[in-house]
């Protein structure tokens, strides 16, 4: 029975394209609003929807408005996304200053962000999206170039731009990392734009899930000693925690 109506409310997602948990408890009067929760929990794990405050969203319709590749990604490790976004997101106080990129993992931050007068820079354009839901939160996007794949911009004139401007928090993620190439990405303007971003925090947390880990890519943005804090999930392998630990970084 559970299971035929957790299939159920994924075909009213794809069918809507949205649905708010309000809609559910009229489309299934006798279960609980937690119990619905608890089901679109689930579905999200199974990568069938993205939870959205007040309810759901269709992967397919997010497909549609967002580009594949960021949707394809969104819903890979989502446990591990979701339990690093609630980590760091812990850590922003009312009145911070904040850089944000533009990965999938931040989009989970995003979600976990509470609702405070703070300041936020990104280069998402999905993170942007994400936090204007939320009254209190003014966003600074940067403009340039987008990357389709991941929703982000980089631009040229990032050095200009952010000349007087200085971040209490840098919330960065990385594509892949090893201990012998630090955290790298795809792209060298990104990376060199994630140096300088990252040069202007006070503190530089580094965002981080286990499936990143032996992973390399061609331009390296940071090393071990780079950052502040990892903010990684329960999957991250101990000898690489007492590696970050040597170095002095905090690791959460």
């Amino acid at each position: 029975m559970k299971r035929e109506r957790i299939e159920q409310i994924a075909t009213l997602v794809d069918k809507r394209g949205v649905i708010t948990l309000a809609q559910l408890r009229e489309f299934f009067p006798k279960v609980s609003e937690m119990t619905l929760r608890r089901d679109l929990f689930l579905l999200e794990e199974e990568g069938k929807i993205v939870r959205v405050r007040g309810g759901a969203k269709s992967v397919k319709d997010l497909q549609q408005t967002s580009g594949v590749p960021y949707a394809k990604n969104t819903n890979l490790h989502v446990g591990e996304k979701r339990t690093i976004g609630a980590k760091a997101a812990a850590l922003i106080d009312e009145g911070a200053s904040v850089f944000i990129d533009g990965g999938t993992t931040s989009l989970y931050f995003a979600k976990e962000m509470p609702d405070v007068p703070c300041t936020v820079f990104t280069t998402g354009i999905a993170i942007a999206q994400e936090l204007s839901k939320k009254k209190n939160i003014t966003i600074h996007v940067l403009g340039g170039i987008l990357k389709k794949e991941n929703l982000s911009t980089v631009a040229a004139v990032a050095p200009s731009y952010f000349e007087e401007i200085n971040f209490e928090h840098a919330i960065i993620s990385a594509s892949a990392f090893t201990p012998e190439s630090g955290f790298s990405c795809d792209s060298m303007m990104e990376a060199e734009q994630l140096k300088l971003l990252r040069s202007k925090a006070k503190f530089t947390y580094m965002m981080l899930d286990s499936s990143k880990i032996g992973k390399v890519m061609p331009y390296t943005f940071a090393s071990i000693d780079d950052i502040s804090v990892l903010i990684t999930d329960t999957k991250f392998p101990a000898s690489l925690k007492e590696l970050f630990k040597e170095h002095n970084i905090v690791v959460m």
